[in-house]
């Protein structure tokens, strides 16, 4: 299977096809699938490794942080060296760390593993995002990633479940097996079917190279602009994350099941606006998406508020149906926050991958920690509504500021 050439592929601005789509959607679903399908067996790993809990629990939190520091690194590693030695490499790695975690014998040996696990699977986040920008023109590329992203979001659904049966029927380590096997498929995949999507990558330069396409990228005020509606817009979705648990399970009484559907619908909200931002990014443009995605933020900051306030006797819904409309807007902005950051300087496009999903991993992961230190001890959901809000205006006001009084880029740039 050939791809089309990338001057073919913005010259004729078609489509993707299908066969490409899919390839960047496994690309893409190594991480999640890899993050998500462990957690059913926290515990059983605990009680075979001997761990205490909180030990145990840094087989998810350091794996974050990995995937935040590494995104950085390997963004760089792309532009200097190309797309596909740095993913297959970056696969490779996942497939032999999956190996050592199902081989481990004490609790660090399993984190050990689970850094490197992750600093290898969050090769395929990043680079599948400077490969679409390869290839398509911006309005198209975040059509491309709205369909990506899309798809991927059905990953934390279904692999939860897959994780808690194998653990329950073959033991833990074969939920590394699986992850090994399917990250090992996805190597063979793109060893086959991907050529070097980058037209000429850099080569030279290391780190001072690094520092000055940095420097560059943060003069930008667009560029700044869509990292912080990115990172702003991913907070609400981790808001409502952290904060749902307490005052759904904790403050009104309800069951661990029925907190986990109404987790779900959120999930289901960000696909539908996944799927609009898919259909009409390329029509109207990334940056009025974002605008659209800003705005009904907006409406669900102050919805949230009002609901939280005024309607306590609404219970789940006072939280759910205004995170309904955040989640909605998140699906039309994100896809084009990424888009229109990595095509500020698209000879750099890996680097500003690396730098938009760093932040975007450390705003969300800082502000579900926040959420839950302010609900610990609240008796409502005042503080989750506020910090909402907050974060639903600073999306607004960023795009205003930053991206609208920004000198405008050409259309398809």
């Amino acid at each position: 299977m050939r791809f089309p050439d990338p001057s073919v592929a913005m010259e004729r601005r078609k489509p993707p096809p299908a066969a490409l789509l899919a390839l960047l959607i496994a690309i893409a679903s190594v991480a999640p699938m890899s993050l998500n399908i462990v957690m059913p067996a926290l515990p059983g790993i605990a009680a075979a490794l001997r761990a205490d809990s909180v030990t145990v629990q840094l087989t998810l939190s350091l794996y974050l942080v990995c995937m935040a520091l590494s995104q950085l690194v390997l963004g760089a590693l792309s532009d200097r060296f190309g797309r596909r030695p740095v993913l297959i490499g970056g696969l490779i790695l996942t497939v032999g760390a999956s190996i050592a975690a199902t081989m481990a014998t004490t609790i660090a040996a399993l984190v050990a593993a689970r850094a490197l696990q992750a600093f290898g699977a969050s090769t395929g986040m990043v680079i599948s995002r400077a490969i679409v920008r390869d290839l398509f023109e911006r309005d198209r590329a975040a059509s491309m990633l709205g369909w990506v992203t899309m798809v991927i979001m059905v990953v934390p659904m279904i692999v939860p479940p897959l994780g808690g049966l194998l653990d329950s029927t073959l033991g833990w380590s074969s939920i590394f097996v699986c992850i090994a096997l399917f990250s090992g498929a996805v190597l063979a995949w793109v060893w086959i079917a991907l050529p070097e999507t980058m037209a000429a990558p850099a080569g030279g330069g290391g780190l001072v190279r690094f520092l000055e396409e940095v420097g560059l990228l943060l003069k930008s005020r667009a560029f700044n602009g869509y990292v912080l509606c990115g990172a702003t817009g991913s907070a609400l979705f981790f808001v409502f994350l952290g904060g749902a648990p307490h005052v759904i399970s904790t403050l009104q009484g309800r069951s661990a099941f029925e907190l986990g559907l109404w987790l779900a619908t959120a999930s289901v909200a960000y696909m539908a606006g996944n799927f609009v931002s898919a259909r009409y990014s390329t029509r109207f443009g990334v940056d009025a998406m974002v605008a659209a995605g800003a705005g009904v933020g907006v409406l669900g900051g102050i919805a949230v508020v009002v609901l939280v306030l005024g309607f306590p006797e609404l219970g789940p819904l006072i939280i759910c149906l205004p995170q309904w409309i955040t989640a909605f807007a998140n699906g039309l902005l994100i896809p084009n926050a990424i888009a229109g950051g990595i095509s500020v300087r698209p000879q750099a496009a890996g680097t500003a991958a690396g730098i938009h999903g760093f932040v975007q991993m450390g705003v969300a992961a800082a502000s579900a920690q926040w959420v839950s230190h302010l609900l610990a001890h609240a008796t409502t959901a005042a503080p989750m509504a506020w910090m909402l809000l907050a974060f639903s205006l600073a999306c607004a006001v960023g795009f205003v500021v930053l991206i609208h009084r920004a000198a405008p880029a050409p259309r398809g740039d």
